[in-house]
């Protein structure tokens, strides 16, 4: 992942900022745009589709429930004639002549449902008998009248006592145009099953399909039986018409079933499809101001943000072009107070300087730093013209071995470690040395100035195993050392110690020397600190503590700049000197 993330950061870096500009308009602002605006259309039509579905299931529920209603409201009186004794005896009666039966179907119909005839004004209903004394008309009927319908056939073919039927009924014609009739067909042999009755219900056809359209709902609503049309609140209720084959079932949105007396139907509810064109285009003034608001606004933003950048850098780019020249030019009309104004404000005033440095050091100086070198050359081979180490070393041998002659073993051994540290003072053929032989010139040192001080100086060296081997410049730790004794030490009236440890931690080499002597005050201390951390040719040749300034500045030649200083004490207590030095810049010997 890593490997991918990096070459993606390369492959971008070559793309010029303006391409730039517009890939991140594109990734930041337009594709998170389409892509939540896209949630949100997917967010809202579904919802409108859970909506308009519970909405198709409560009509279907409101239809089934009435036509049900419809139907039982039949059903209930056919059960009330099918129980009715009186009814049924009437229909098996034999009776002698036409006037007797008129004269007891008087009679009969004068005192019996006037309840139900009162309520169900809407309903027609027939009684059908095998009697051949009944006289047809009325609410009574022979059943050879309707032995070659259509509705008796069936209903006989079915053999169930109970049945709903939907019928086109042609039989009436030409006296009657055909109609459609909702028909519920009842058996009478409650009392007695030798005899063949039968009761015919007609609801009201017309009525239901008139309920259905005073629903007022928006869906076309289908109700199908063995896949015809039966009733509708739509187009397909025409009673005069034959049914007619329902063939939307693409369009369903909504379907459930409805099994009632014997007639399997089907409440189909025709889907109403979401226009989303036509809501945008209802919405389209909203939809152009949030259009312009989140991507038109964001663009026009981006090319003014694009030239603000693209062109000021394309100067900058221009002019750095022109770097190589003798003389850099510089910006003309700079404007703009962001990073770019002050970058090029900036490089004026390098290209100004610089420029001046050309004239000034590179051209006219030339000769006089020549001539300096030359000079610093002579006096320097003067001053080793001077020095004569081997009269200063035999001298002191010869000092050394009188020493010893008389006996005196702690001056001798003084004098050999006086010559030993002389040595490494005068023979700069090898500036660098282990950790292990510096710390040996500062026990030398220490060992001396203990011989001066007595009791005075105490000092502890502690140098870990693992950094002995390390490489550094001659007399570095010595530097400090001295600096402790003379400075810190022999400053001060009371005994002092001095404490030198060299140890490794997180890969760094860290070199303390710390004494309990005359301490310095913040200011003075701060001064130091900064010469040590900006050790210089130049800070070399004022007045001070060049030896210190000297071995930094050689620590940072050798580390390249990484090689880090702290100081820390107290005026009267004492001060502490850490080097902090990557063990990746030091070189290591076996």
């Amino acid at each position: 992942m890593k490997n991918i993330l990096h070459k993606l950061e390369e492959h971008i870096d070559n793309y010029k900022i303006k391409k730039k500009f517009y890939l991140l308009y594109i990734i930041c602002v337009l594709f998170p745009l389409i892509f939540t605006d896209s949630i949100i259309v997917y967010i809202v039509v579904c919802s409108e589709k859970i909506s308009m579905y519970n909405e198709m299931d409560n009509m279907a529920n409101a239809v089934r429930y009435s036509l049900g209603n419809q139907i039982e409201q039949a059903a209930r009186l056919g059960k009330s004639i099918y129980m009715d004794r009186k009814t049924n005896d009437f229909m098996d009666r034999k009776y002698k002549n036409s006037y007797e039966y008129v004269t007891s179907y008087q009679k009969f119909t004068k005192h019996m449902w006037p309840g139900n005839i009162a309520v169900l004004d809407n309903i027609k209903f027939t009684m059908y008998s095998d009697n051949n004394t009944i006289i047809n008309g009325g609410r009574f009927s022979r059943i050879e009248k309707e032995s070659g319908s259509q509705w008796y056939t069936f209903f006989k073919k079915q053999g169930m006592p109970q049945l709903l039927y939907f019928d086109y009924d042609t039989t009436q014609w030409p006296a009657a145009e055909p109609q459609r009739k909702m028909m519920f067909i009842q058996k009478l042999d409650f009392y007695n099953k030798q005899r063949e009755k039968i009761l015919l219900i007609e609801l009201d056809y017309a009525g239901i399909n008139r309920y259905l359209k005073q629903m007022n709902y928006q869906m076309d609503i289908f109700i199908c039986h063995n896949g015809r049309i039966v009733l509708s609140n739509g187009k397909y209720t025409s009673i005069g018409k034959e049914f007619e084959e329902f063939s939307n079932y693409s369009k369903v949105g909504y379907k459930t079933e409805m099994d009632i007396y014997g007639a399997e139907m089907e409440i189909c509810v025709i889907n109403s499809q979401i226009n989303i064109l036509a809501e945008i285009r209802k919405n389209f003034p909203v939809i152009l101001f949030l259009v312009f608001l989140n991507a038109v606004l964001p663009a026009i933003m981006l090319r003014f943000l694009n030239k603000s950048f693209t062109v000021r850098l394309g100067i900058l780019s221009d002019t750095f072009k022109n770097i190589n020249n003798e003389n850099l030019i510089g910006i003309e009309n700079v404007h703009g107070e962001d990073e770019i104004g002050n970058l090029m404000r900036s490089y004026n005033k390098m290209a100004k300087r610089i420029n001046s440095l050309i004239q000034i050091v590179y051209k006219n100086k030339i000769k006089e730093q020549e001539m300096t070198v030359a000079r610093q050359k002579a006096e320097l081979l003067a001053l080793h013209s001077q020095i004569n180490p081997h009269f200063l070393f035999n001298a002191l041998e010869s000092i050394r071995m009188h020493s010893v002659l008389k006996k005196e073993t702690e001056t001798a051994d003084m004098i050999e470690k006086l010559a030993v540290l002389q040595r490494q003072y005068v023979d700069w053929g090898e500036d660098l040395v282990a950790i292990e032989k510096e710390t040996e010139f500062a026990r030398a040192y220490l060992s001396i100035q203990k011989y001066r001080f007595g009791s005075k100086l105490s000092y502890e060296i502690n140098v870990d195993d693992e950094c002995k081997k390390y490489i550094i410049p001659k007399l570095t730790v010595v530097t400090f050392v001295e600096n402790a004794c003379v400075h810190g030490i022999e400053s001060k009236a009371a005994p002092g110690w001095v404490f030198v440890r060299i140890y490794i931690k997180d890969m760094y080499l860290y070199l303390e020397i710390e004494d309990t002597g005359k301490g310095m005050d913040e200011i003075l201390m701060e001064k130091l600190l900064w010469k040590m951390r900006n050790a210089s040719i130049g800070l070399l040749q004022e007045k001070g503590r060049v030896g210190v300034v000297n071995a930094c500045l050689r620590l940072k030649m050798e580390t390249g700049g990484e090689a880090g200083f702290e100081l820390d004490g107290e005026e009267g207590m004492g001060l502490i000197v850490q080097i902090k030095i990557p063990c990746k810049c030091l070189k290591y010997v076996d």
